[in-house]
């Protein structure tokens, strides 16, 4: 879905929601208030469709033409235990008339579809806020399933909210007791219908889920055909009963982008996009190389559609043979890619080693989420940042990037594509769960915005012996970038030795030598440390005395904090960083201009580690890792004592 928008404005991000009009209608017809921005959640078990829900609503608000930020939220379980609180998923969307940075620190809106969808959510939900209960689920059993002695919709202790029981399994099957379904059959319509009743609650679009319904279910009408029944019967309950007396109105977002086209953009999404349009853009085939893995596996999925520009996607018998096809298909002149998350990279360790030595170029996508181990499938985390510095044997320098939205996963994508081709190297990218499975509105670059990436292979000798012959030499470096000759087996005369025992300087030879060693090994880190990136912007309108320094999905948590402060007259200043190896030459330089830098990180402090360890720089560490993002209130409060500190 695309919408046009134009011209820049900054306001505030995370703030309570305001009601900025409201809109008296003739008698007979309900209230509108227009509100800035909502929060809403929808929450449920893992069987009832709330991700779809959540897409849906998203969806239609992206092609209103609000600013957004989403947070999905599921079990690692394939499907957890009906009605418990390990099966609970749920789907948050901010959406504003303004800029917003973050799915928002609590819910202002609450869609529980069961008892365990409650106990699970209500810590969030603030006093005042609205709730809307399935009551059908609330039977005994339910409620004894998940701990509750007696239901919270009669005992008073949901008094502090503004509570809507409403029977939306009932009312689900009797919209569609036509339709010749059984009731099990009727019942998994009942999120259109709550998706119907928000639609209407918010002004949402309609005619987008119906097409998307009809597309969905093609191969079965009748089941289209009840589910955009059971949609349209919770958008008409919204308007008839007297429980929801008022609607809300919140305004495209007009002034908040640049002029454009823009659409709805998850973080897995545009990095697969962007791999296409780096490919495009060095006019290489792309290969992806790669083994399932959550949060990584729709990067796969995505890049198998697109076989129409020339990508290849093999889909390997475990982690070591994904990434083994890439570095072969980098060697035969493709722009190869692997993806994983974090157990992955353990095992594609050795071969991204092997990729430094033969001084290749290939991609890894890490798309970090909890461990150790197995940890936490579905939840974030950025705790592979010291694994990506330093989990290989020897000395094996890789450069890192990290995009810190949605929608920068599409410009990192071609950043790293870039540093691998200039340079001939493996690049290690740090995407995280929470930007893989987030989304928000993103502006889709003109063709002549994107860089050039267009690689020159070697076509024949580049060296000359002392007796006058014509040689090709693999490992003679371009001067500039130390990066060696690309050449592409089959090329006559070009035949060069790979593997992953050392190198000869210049002939590619193999090398026992000390002084070799020393060499080879001192030359790919200054390749490395060569690397041109450009300097660290601050973001610093009072001259701060405190720095909060950030990498990867903190940026919008951060923003938002930083916001919140400077709203309430506090000094602050803001830095975050793409390039993680090597860093931006201005760091140090950056960091010794501060009283104070605190370095809020979704771990226990990796990069805080290595900015003291380079820079003898005491940053404090501001660290959580529960599986959720920071909240914005939560991380202003803690910049707030470092400023007072």
């Amino acid at each position: 879905m695309t919408s046009q928008v134009s011209s820049p404005a900054e306001q505030a991000d995370g703030a309570d929601s305001t009601l900025v009009g409201e809109q008296r209608k003739p008698a007979g017809v309900k209230d509108v208030h227009r509100l800035d921005r909502v929060i809403i959640r929808f929450a449920g078990d893992s069987g009832d469709g709330m991700q779809l829900t959540g897409d849906r609503f998203t969806s239609e608000t992206a092609s209103f033409g609000n600013d957004l930020s989403t947070l999905p939220n599921f079990p690692a379980e394939i499907r957890a235990p009906a009605g418990t609180l390990p099966g609970v998923s749920s789907f948050q969307l901010h959406f504003a008339d303004h800029d917003i940075l973050t799915p928002g620190d609590a819910p202002n809106v609450l869609v529980a579809m069961n008892p365990a969808a409650l106990k699970a959510n209500i810590a969030d939900v603030p006093r005042g806020a609205e709730i809307i209960v399935n009551t059908d689920e609330f039977t005994k059993r339910a409620l004894q399933k998940v701990g509750y002695a007696a239901s919270p919709l009669d005992d008073g202790s949901l008094d502090g909210y503004s509570l809507h029981p409403v029977p939306l399994t009932a009312l689900t099957v009797e919209a569609l007791k036509d339709f010749g379904l059984t009731r099990k059959e009727a019942e998994r319509s009942k999120n259109m219908f709550a998706l119907g009743l928000l639609s209407w609650m918010y002004h949402r679009p309609t005619e987008g889920t119906e097409k998307f319904l009809k597309s969905k279910f093609a191969k079965k009408p009748e089941i289209a055909a009840a589910n955009i029944a059971a949609f349209r019967a919770g958008w008409n309950f919204g308007e008839t009963t007297e429980d929801f007396a008022v609607s809300y109105e919140v305004a495209p977002a007009t002034t908040a982008f640049p002029t454009g086209t823009y659409r709805n953009i998850s973080g897995n999404l545009a990095l697969s996009y962007g791999l296409v349009a780096a490919s495009r853009q060095a006019d290489l085939p792309l290969f992806l190389g790669s083994y399932p893995i959550t949060p990584a596996s729709d990067i796969l999925h995505e890049l198998s559609r697109h076989k129409n520009f020339g990508v290849r996607t093999f889909q390997a018998e475990d982690e070591i043979a994904g990434i083994g096809a890439a570095l072969g298909a980098a060697f035969g002149g493709s722009l190869a890619v692997t993806t994983t998350s974090g157990p992955g990279v353990a095992l594609k360790s050795e071969t991204i080693g092997l990729a430094v030595s033969m001084e290749l170029p290939l991609l890894v996508l890490d798309i970090q989420r909890g461990g150790p181990s197995t940890g936490l499938p579905t939840k974030t985390e950025q705790a592979d940042l010291l694994q990506a510095m330093f989990g290989r044997n020897g000395e094996a320098p890789v450069p890192i990037v990290a995009p810190c939205t949605p929608a920068d996963c599409f410009d990192a994508a071609i950043e790293a594509a870039r540093i691998a081709l200039t340079y001939r190297t493996p690049v290690m990218l740090l995407s995280d769960g929470y930007l893989a499975n987030g989304s928000e509105p993103w502006r889709i670059p003109d063709i002549d915005e994107l860089p050039d990436l267009t690689v020159q292979f070697a076509q024949g000798p580049n060296h000359t012996l002392d007796d006058g012959t014509e040689v090709f030499w693999p490992y003679k470096r371009d001067p500039q970038t130390l990066a060696r000759p690309w050449a592409i087996p089959g090329t006559p005369g070009l035949e060069h030795r790979i593997g992953g025992i050392e190198k000869q300087d210049g002939t590619g030879n193999i090398s026992y030598d000390p002084a070799n060693h020393d060499f080879m090994v001192r030359t790919r880190q200054a390749k490395i440390d060569g690397i041109d990136v450009p300097d660290l912007e601050v973001d610093d309108p009072h001259g701060a005395r405190t720095l909060v320094l950030g990498w990867g999905s903190t940026f919008g948590p951060i923003t938002a904090a930083v916001r919140r402060l400077r709203a309430s007259g506090e000094s602050i200043a803001q830095a975050h960083l793409r390039h993680l190896n090597p860093f931006p030459r201005n760091l140090g330089a950056i960091l010794k201009r501060y009283d104070r830098v605190v370095i809020p990180e979704m771990n226990l402090g990796q990069l805080a580690t290595l900015v003291r360890a380079k820079y003898l720089v005491d940053a404090h560490s501001y660290n959580q890792v529960n599986g959720m993002p920071f909240k914005a209130e939560q991380l202003a409060t803690a910049l707030k004592e470092a400023i007072d500190g």
